[in-house]
């Protein structure tokens, strides 16, 4: 039995005169994924094959699930067009599929190969009847059937399957630019992460940790979570940097009135973020907002802290329930490792009454005291870059009070 995976773009094959592009990074995508496995390529304009040559289609299916821009997979048997050997195939995989148990079926056909003399309906009828005494639990339902054999007739042969994997669709990374996405230890930033890579994008992680304020364990979950988003990068790996961002920290808890402490922090992470930005060439922030969520994430604290920047800021969360956020952390592979009992600096030193409606011009006046554009300087030229392979996270000394002394 000739068994491949057909994989099919989706929207890819929609985008008109950027169309080869699309397409030609994400078959880059596909080998860069499937590479150690001994397989084959057959490469098309609107969808590809890949000739398992034995190799386990479940390891194939394993890994094209981590690519964005795929839309979809289904296992192929390809035969000849002779429609007694189709039959013969068929009846063979609908027995695996069904197990002897009563199930409705029909048979849909395309026809790319024109020269067939029949029409596809013709061979859809043609074809049903050979399988039908063969397999007596199957009945006929040509409206909603529980299982459809689809036939592909091509110049080369018939393409056979039942069913189809769902990939992440989206587009291949990085025909979307290059973005810089603000990473906590927290459920919500990781998935913000996935969704720009999802849509294309190739993303840079930026940190930022308070060591000895948070604990080293804080910091090591976000490596670990990194790690774990790399496996949806090309070449399962993803760059992450760790701002120091403990002094700068200590001067807002020192300074700054408690109910502002949280939107002034993060202007300095979007002051921060906006210079990396820069540095890196990307085009654009993420972050992991969910309007109305905490504090900070009411549209007023949003414009007051996006205040300090010009940068163009991407919210893929902002309109998604708590619980459609975890269901995605969990899909992702990011939950458990979130949920780690270790705290960040966005989560530390709460205060028991952030303001909802912060100010822009309040915010300046209570920032007036922190000479922060230097401490900035110093921040960034401290950061450390961590280039995290899907894994194989960066271990620190967890017995170490900073990050600074678990790298020396």
């Amino acid at each position: 039995m000739n068994e491949q995976i057909l994989v099919r773009y989706g929207d890819l094959i929609l985008k008109g005169k950027n169309q080869k592009h699309f397409i030609k990074t994400a078959n880059e995508r596909v080998r860069e994924k499937l590479s150690g496995l001994m397989v084959d390529f057959d490469f098309r304009h609107d969808r590809f094959y890949v000739i398992l040559n034995n190799t386990p289609a479940k390891e194939v299916f394993d890994r094209l699930c981590l690519i964005p821009g795929l839309y979809s997979f289904s296992l192929v048997t390809k035969t000849t067009t002779v429609y007694h050997e189709i039959a013969s195939q068929a009846v063979s995989l609908i027995k695996e599929q069904t197990k002897g148990k009563a199930t409705s079926f029909k048979v849909e056909t395309k026809r790319a190969d024109k020269s067939l003399k029949d029409t596809s309906t013709e061979i859809s009828q043609q074809i049903s009847k050979m399988i039908l005494p063969n397999v007596p639990n199957l009945t006929v339902d040509v409206h909603d059937p529980e299982l459809t054999l689809n036939l592909d007739f091509r110049r080369d042969g018939c393409y056979m399957y039942i069913g189809q994997i769902m990939g992440l669709g989206g587009f291949p990374i990085p025909v979307s630019g290059k973005v810089v996405t603000l990473l906590s230890g927290g459920i919500d930033s990781p998935v913000a992460a996935y969704l720009a890579m999802k849509k294309g994008m190739e993303t840079e992680l930026v940190h930022f940790e308070s060591t000895p304020l948070t604990s080293i364990e804080a910091v090591q979950k976000v490596l670990d979570i990194a790690s774990e988003l790399a496996k949806f990068a090309p070449r399962d790996r993803i760059r992450l940097h760790l701002v120091p961002f403990a002094e700068l920290h200590q001067e807002i808890l020192n300074k700054v009135p408690e109910s502002y402490l949280i939107t002034i922090m993060r202007r300095m992470m979007l002051r921060i973020s906006t210079r990396i930005m820069r540095q890196k060439e990307a085009m654009a922030i993420v972050t992991g907002d969910s309007i109305g969520q905490v504090a900070s994430q009411t549209l007023e604290s949003l414009v007051a802290i996006q205040d300090v920047t010009d940068a163009l800021i991407l919210r893929p969360l902002s309109h998604l329930d708590k619980i459609d956020i975890v269901r995605l952390s969990r899909e992702i592979g990011t939950n458990d490792i979130s949920i780690r009992p270790f705290s960040d600096c966005c989560s530390v030193y709460v205060p028991k009454n952030p303001v909802i409606r912060p100010k822009a011009d309040v915010a300046v006046k209570y920032e007036s005291v922190i000479p922060y554009e230097d401490m900035i300087d110093e921040i960034i030229s401290e950061t450390h870059v961590f280039d995290i392979s899907f894994g194989n996270a960066p271990k620190l000394e967890l017995g170490a009070l900073t990050v600074k002394e678990a790298l020396k």
